[in-house]
């Protein structure tokens, strides 16, 4: 394997022919494992019914899901690249059918849990997989540019057509489809891969695997969401919650520790480090906090305060959909190769912020057109144009042995991101509603009027996390600000340590692009 320098960004970009058609199967496996968790949320209600399962152990079928996927993705990055990326992503498609179809055809409780548990395992070695192919396989700018664009709009807008096809499956099939459904998508992007996909040779991570890095990270990640999971539901003071918490810092210390010590390590070191990366990791993680809040919060307020049924809510989610497209592959594509990525993340996020400001004035008599749209198509446009470049630039410079540990870490900030936004955010909820209702029941005579005084109640709870989520937003933002320093792809980045001809502006600091030579 060799570096060398490549020319302008206009030139022809080194890789096979077929990355644009490897592109489409790699988004459709994206799009299946985005599509799957909140396909889950809207079946979860019919399939507790039918498997009897218990309200006390309902949680597990998200639960043991987040825990496996969690816990394993830094090792199933670290697989990617010691096995092949294209190996990883096939075999990680095929569990996740066998999962799925095993999930489908489930008979207990215990049957669910398990089939969702495989799921997160096999879903820890597809998500880093497919994003670290993406790496590779795209090094020019401009195509990298409309690659991770195209990826980021199916990630950032997958979760609410979920909505939708989980609506609708539940509703005019059975709830055994949401399973169902995922085994044509992973059985089309596993045959396209294994046909059109060809990556770089060279790339792979040979040294052993460090089996001490692995139980640490894995036992850290499951105690760290574990531990919000039961605060979510039993309380930030519960013993077993605190435990958890302290036992996720010890191992994870370790973990640390291990890791700067050992000759090869699961995570290198080097790869979070980095000013940049490590910057895009943590606004990430921020992000996810308010985006996973929005989506609970809204979902609760449409169809409990507002009526609406699970297909009209997808219904309702579209224009952030739409948002989320038009920022992602229009704006941020256009402009990831002509402005540095912190002009695009950090203002994103503040207009996602805005658009989040909005929901905050929400109330009983709030109308759909003139508070939740523009609310959703600002927090679209905002996140869409904001991920785009997060999403490239985790992985832009990094060494291709460790392109698939760098891709597990953008998946880990998420997943983290998300357990603290849903534990955090619903306990300010949870706390303001019963604030509220507590101060004002005793003035409700009627029945009606109670009733009317809990909602008030449950909407005040709404905003008040919700005003939580916008603080988050104008952090992630200012922590791109401050840290993440990239200038844009081709400006003089360099490229094995050699910078790219054609342009006669420098980045602020250059990015290295590592481009293979076969």
């Amino acid at each position: 394997m060799s570096e060398t320098a490549v020319k302008a960004p206009g030139s022809a970009a080194s890789g096979d022919a077929n990355r644009w058609k490897a592109l489409v199967f790699i988004a459709l496996a994206q799009l299946m494992v985005v599509l799957d968790a909140t396909i889950v949320n809207i079946a979860l209600p019919s399939a507790q019914h039918d498997l009897g399962i218990s309200d006390g152990n309902r949680q597990w079928v998200v639960t043991a899901y987040a825990l496996a996927f969690g816990g394993l993705l830094l090792f199933g990055g670290r697989i990617a690249d010691l096995w092949g990326r294209k190996r990883a992503f096939v075999i990680g498609l095929t569990g996740f059918a066998l999962a799925s179809a095993l999930g489908g055809a489930a008979t207990s409780g215990a049957m669910m849990f398990g089939a969702r548990a495989l799921q997160g395992v096999f879903g820890a070695m597809l998500a880093p997989a497919a994003l670290s192919l993406l790496a590779v396989m795209f090094t020019d700018p401009k195509e990298r540019a409309k690659a991770f664009g195209i990826y980021g709009a199916i990630a950032g807008g997958g979760g609410a057509v979920g909505f939708i096809l989980g609506g609708v499956l539940t509703e005019y099939l059975d709830w055994r489809w949401t399973f169902f459904v995922n085994i044509p998508f992973a059985v089309a992007a596993a045959l396209g891969a294994f046909f059109v996909i060809r990556e770089p040779e060279g790339g792979r991570n040979r040294n052993p695997l460090d089996i001490p890095g692995v139980l640490l990270s894995t036992l850290g990640l499951v105690s760290l969401v574990y531990g919000f999971t039961r605060a979510e539901s039993d309380g930030w003071g519960d013993s077993t919650t605190i435990g958890l918490f302290v036992a996720s810092a010890v191992l994870l210390l370790a973990f640390i520790v291990t890791e700067a010590r050992v000759k090869a390590p699961l995570l290198p070191l080097r790869v979070v480090t980095d000013r940049n990366r490590g910057g895009i990791y943590l606004s990430l993680g921020i992000a996810i906090i308010a985006m996973f809040g929005t989506f609970l919060f809204l979902t609760y307020y449409l169809q409990v305060v507002k009526g609406y049924t699970p297909i009209n809510t997808g219904f309702a989610f579209l224009p952030m959909v739409a948002g989320m497209m038009v920022g992602s592959t229009q704006i941020g594509t256009r402009l990831m190769t002509r402005v540095p990525a912190r002009a695009l993340m950090g203002p994103g996020f503040l207009v996602a912020a805005s658009g989040m400001f909005l929901m905050t004035r929400l109330s009983l008599d709030s109308t759909y057109a003139t508070t939740v749209l523009p609310a959703m198509i600002l927090l679209g446009l905002g996140m869409g144009t904001a991920f785009m470049p997060a999403m490239s630039l985790a992985t832009l410079g990094v060494e291709p042995r460790d392109a698939g540990v760098a891709s597990a870490m953008v998946n880990t900030s998420q997943q983290v991101g998300g357990a603290i936004g849903t534990a955090l955010l619903n306990t300010v909820a949870a706390s303001a509603t019963t604030s509220y209702i507590k101060d004002h029941i005793a003035g409700a005579g009627s029945r009606t009027q109670q009733q009317l005084v809990q909602l008030q109640g449950m909407v005040h709870g709404y905003t008040t996390a919700i005003w939580v989520a916008v603080g988050m937003l104008v952090l992630a933002s200012a922590v791109v600000v401050t840290l993440v320093n990239a200038g844009r792809p081709g400006s003089g980045a360099a490229v094995g340590g050699t910078k790219l001809a054609g342009s006669g502006e420098e980045a602020e600091d250059a990015m290295t692009v590592p481009v293979i030579a076969h």
